[in-house]
């Protein structure tokens, strides 16, 4: 461990226990039943949170469904809505150190990136509500001298977001005001992992002026919240960001009122590198691709697919510079990569790495939990493991940690068989100075997103999602903001009929 940078423990008053409380109808709910959140970088219970079950998720859905019906959001103006995002973006801003502090000592991330994270999703707020002002639907007088036909896109309706402990925050506002811009109405259970930064939303929406009853907390686990939430009659549409596993339970739980389902689920997403490629600006970025957010993130690079011609140089470069990587204390603002969200997903990280070694896989750096002084084990040493064949767990399943797997490539159609050779399809990058190159590759990758010589700049124009097993729909963009419309055909006959009756009389 002598050969990687650590940040030890830093001198930092922790703030007291948040305490979080449903919100139902406009109104903070508590719970004599409570769950603890243990920090996994410090050791100590950072929040208290109320425990809720099927009472709650129903009074939760019933005051969604009142809310919905009465037309209090669903039917107001679109600029009446866009003025409500617009201050929950500023008080986001506002309040930025505060929830970025919490979800740090929650999650156990940086909190330079949860910094990031949190006033980044002021500006998600703020398209939202640009496109809740431009949304409109299509009209058609070409039908003939006495027909219109009008096409409109009205809300859903009733809405359940459940939301993932890896970026809480961030999730929560690529589905939230896109919800409340269409004018749906919406329940959100987040991670019972990372639930304090939700509720904190949701001191930030009644101070903005939200209605009652339009966005609905209710805080606890999958049984029975987010079961209820994915199979009541009065949902219209569960969105949730998460695992595979549980996505397909969501999606079977659903089916039985038909309700639509919109899933953002794993990744085990390559970097493709030529041997023409930037191999400075690929290396940093695949350096950061695996170890931002600790590498618990659907978009982790964690596989690098690299020309066999430049495999060796390449992988001493990251090598390089993955020994610089700052990992340890998460209060640290130089902190890069911090602590692992729970010590059994720790141990199923080190599984992943011991089983390839086992395989005859190369461990380059790294392979090991990481000791930290001063904040304990539920740490992970950067890892780089070459010599992985495709058919290893670790090159196929989404270890979700700071790992990561190298595989090499001759021609640019093994590369991309070996890219598409997964049964995720979030997303995809290539570097090569080769336009032709880039482009045959972007067309051909089975990916939601191909990267050309960058990795993970995201826009709230552009839509995120997968294909395969990555998910269905998609999230942000006017694409994302569709998912909560319905298209409605309105046929008028305007002016004199000219229509033959149908019943002739006297005949």
């Amino acid at each position: 461990m002598k050969d990687i940078t650590i940040n030890t423990a830093i001198a930092y008053d922790l703030p007291p226990a948040f305490s979080g409380r449903h919100l139902i109808d406009g109104a903070w709910i508590e719970n004599a039943q409570t769950f603890e959140r243990v920090s996994p970088s410090h050791g100590t219970v950072v929040s208290v949170s109320a425990q809720g079950g099927v009472e709650e998720t129903n009074a939760a859905i019933a005051a969604a469904r009142k809310a919905f019906d009465a037309g209090l959001w669903s039917r107001i103006s679109g600029k009446e809505r866009a003025a409500v995002l617009l201050k929950v973006a500023d008080l986001i801003e506002a309040n930025v150190e505060r929830i970025a502090v919490q979800e740090t000592l929650e999650s156990g991330k940086p909190i330079s990136q949860a910094r990031g994270e949190v006033g980044g999703a002021a500006d998600l707020w703020r398209y939202a509500a640009a496109l809740a002002r431009t949304s409109h639907g299509d009209s058609h007088n070409s039908l003939g001298e006495d027909m219109l036909g009008v096409v409109v896109k009205d809300p859903i309706g009733v809405v359940s977001i459940i939301t993932p402990w890896n970026f809480p925050f961030w999730i929560l506002s690529q589905k939230l005001p896109f919800a409340l811009a269409a004018g749906c109405t919406v329940v959100v259970k987040p991670s019972e992992m990372t639930p304090s930064s939700t509720v904190m939303m949701g001191e930030l929406l009644i101070e903005a002026g939200l209605p009652a009853g339009v966005c609905n907390i209710v805080l606890g686990h999958g049984e029975p919240v987010g079961s209820l939430m994915s199979t009541h009659e009065d949902v219209d549409m569960v969105t949730f960001t998460g695992s595979t596993a549980v996505g397909k339970l969501i999606t079977k739980a659903s089916s039985g009122t038909l309700k639509k389902v919109a899933l953002e689920l794993g990744g085990k997403n390559p970097q493709v590198i030529f041997p023409d490629a930037d191999l400075e600006n690929a290396a940093d970025a695949v350096t950061f691709g695996v170890y931002f957010n600790v590498g618990q993130c659907c978009n982790s690079s964690s596989r690098i697919i690299v020309h066999e011609d430049i495999a060796e140089d390449f992988v001493a470069r990251v090598v390089a510079l993955s020994r610089s990587v700052k990992f340890g204390d998460p209060l640290d603002d130089s902190t890069q990569v911090g602590a692992i969200v729970t010590p059994e997903h720790n141990a199923k990280i080190d599984g992943y790495v011991k089983d390839a070694a086992s395989a005859g896989a190369r461990i380059e750096l790294g392979g090991d939990p990481l000791q930290v002084d001063g904040l304990g084990t539920q740490f992970y040493q950067p890892t780089v493991i070459s010599h992985v064949t495709p058919d290893m767990p670790i090159a196929r399943e989404e270890v979700f940690g700071p790992v990561l797997t190298v595989l090499t490539f001759k021609t640019l159609d093994e590369a991309i068989a070996l890219t598409n050779d997964s049964d995720y399809g979030l997303s995809a990058g290539v570097w090569s100075n080769d336009i032709h190159t880039c482009l045959e590759f972007s067309r051909r990758a089975h990916a939601g997103t191909v990267w050309t010589n960058t990795w993970m700049d995201g826009y709230p124009e552009l839509a995120f999602g997968g294909v395969k097993q990555s998910g269905q729909g998609r999230e942000i963009g006017r694409y994302g903001f569709e998912e909560f419309l319905e298209v409605k055909s309105l046929v008028m006959r305007v002016g004199r009929d000219s229509r033959t009756p149908w019943v002739q009389k006297g005949a």
